[in-house]
């Protein structure tokens, strides 16, 4: 289990970049002189960026090898957290966080790449839970260290200590890690890249920009519609083409489908957790980043307490079953964060947050368990690269639609003051789209992704997918 330890590192520095951010987002838009909801660009440029290079990452790694890729996107996330820091404007910090998540593109999916390729089948979830623990230590911190470094220093130091973080990871990639290559290697798909970037970009990039006064209302319409377009383009092209950019072949596999379109719909209802909740808590109840950094850093360290049950649990029940549980008690502890007011005591805010994050947590690791159940080796790269774009898109989608519904109830009350009533509708509406997966999850079989889980093992009898 060093691999997934090693690649940890670079999981840990992306996660801990986010989770710092989301902590310093009232601060920042005071410094750049910008209405705090439009850093929503922040998140979705972001999330943008690394699914629109994530499909070529499993190509670079394949062609030029695993460890050369996985090092150059360490450096390129790392310059681009040298430049948040230096910005002073919104856009050069879209910017700078664009430059960032093509970092993230490659960095991810490669280090997980190289884990799914160095491990069994049988050791998929232990291994995902030992990459995920340090990979979680990142937002445990996050929250508390960009709310201590906003609020008694600068926040522009929350991106330079990236600096020392990278060159731990250069080290050990370069000792331990492999550069894993693929033999008679097809043509990167270039038509493909251009359709997939072009649709993804605009589609989204396009949503998440209405509303805000950023670009001419008709030109978020032309993005939007030029993006639904190219996307469809994508899909009649992927279909005819002997090595698309990404196989959809691999949505006929079940499970793969399941998770996902499930976990599309189930990370659009979470994806603006990290967005709003900071936004309430320090301007709506107008706590000090640090306060509100000392509170949401529960949401991480529940998650941390699940990865070490979550084989267990689905070793007990099966996918199915702890996808449909899971989702309503997730659901609930979002529908629970309404109920806070200025009021609430500081302990019940960090329990239903601390008991939340758990829930979420284990339905992530359900999620990635799932769509490896039925992928060979040969088709792994492709299955990474799709699951981890809908990763992306959906949280991007997920801040677009929480804060399109923030915008609205503000706009209605009149003024550009934020109060706590405005993150209501926010969140019944993302409650309502995460519910949505439900029925999804019912179509499959009580012993669905059975290798992975071993739930079958323990239900003898019982139909398979």
């Amino acid at each position: 289990m060093l691999i997934p330890l090693i690649v940890a590192c670079a999981l840990f520095m992306e996660n801990l970049d986010s989770s710092v951010v989301s902590t310093s987002l009232p601060q920042i838009a005071i410094d750049l002189g910008v209405d705090p909801i439009s850093l929503k660009l922040a998140f979705t440029s972001y999330l943008i960026s690394v699914a629109v290079f994530l499909p070529i990452s499993g190509w670079m790694a394949d062609r030029f090898g695993a460890r050369t890729v996985f090092r150059l996107a360490i450096l390129v996330f790392v310059t681009g957290s040298v430049f948040c820091g230096l910005s002073s404007s919104l856009e050069g910090f879209v910017a700078a966080r664009i430059v960032q998540g093509a970092g993230g593109a490659m960095m991810v999916p490669v280090g997980r790449l190289v884990m799914l390729r160095s491990v069994r089948k049988s050791d998929y979830l232990r291994a995902m839970s030992w990459l995920t623990v340090p990979a979680m230590i990142g937002p445990v911190l996050g929250p508390p260290l960009g709310g201590f470094i906003t609020t008694y220093f600068e926040w522009r130091w929350i991106f330079w200590i990236n600096i020392p973080i990278s060159i731990v990871g250069l080290v050990l990639v370069s000792i331990y890690i492999k550069n894993y290559k693929e033999e008679n290697l097809p043509p990167l798909d270039t038509r493909g890249f251009l359709l997939s970037g072009v649709g993804l970009a605009g589609f989204v990039f396009g949503i998440a920009a209405s509303g805000i006064g950023v670009l001419p209302p008709w030109i978020d319409i032309a993005l939007v519609l030029l993006g639904a377009a190219a996307l469809y383009a994508y899909a009649r092209h992927a279909l005819r083409t002997p090595e698309p950019l990404m196989d959809l072949t691999l949505f006929r596999l079940p499970t793969f489908r399941v998770s996902v379109l499930g976990g599309l719909l189930f990370r659009i209802g979470v994806g603006a957790i990290p967005f709003l909740l900071p936004l309430l808590l320090q301007l709506g109840f107008g706590m000090s980043p640090f306060e509100s950094g000392m509170l949401t850093f529960a949401t991480a360290a529940g998650a941390v307490l699940m990865k070490f049950t979550a084989p267990r649990i689905l070793r007990a029940w099966g996918f199915r079953m702890v996808l449909m549980a899971n989702t309503l008690f997730t659901t609930a502890f979002l529908l629970a964060i309404i109920s806070f007011t200025k009021d609430t005591s500081h302990a019940a805010i960090f329990a239903v947050l601390l008991i939340g994050g758990f829930f979420r947590s284990l339905q992530f690791t359900a999620l990635n368990g799932l769509a490896f159940a039925e992928i060979d080796n040969r088709r792994m790269s492709h299955a990474t690269s799709i699951s981890s774009v809908g990763q992306q898109i959906s949280a991007a989608l997920g801040v677009a639609v929480g804060a399109a519904a923030l915008e609205v109830t503000r706009s209605i009350r009149g003024d550009m003051a934020v109060l706590p009533g405005d993150f209501v509708p926010a969140f019944l509406a993302l409650a309502v789209i995460g519910l949505l997966c439900i029925p999804i999850y019912a179509r499959m079989s009580p012993n669905a992704g059975s290798e992975v889980s071993g739930h079958r093992a323990e239900a003898a009898g019982e139909p398979s997918v």
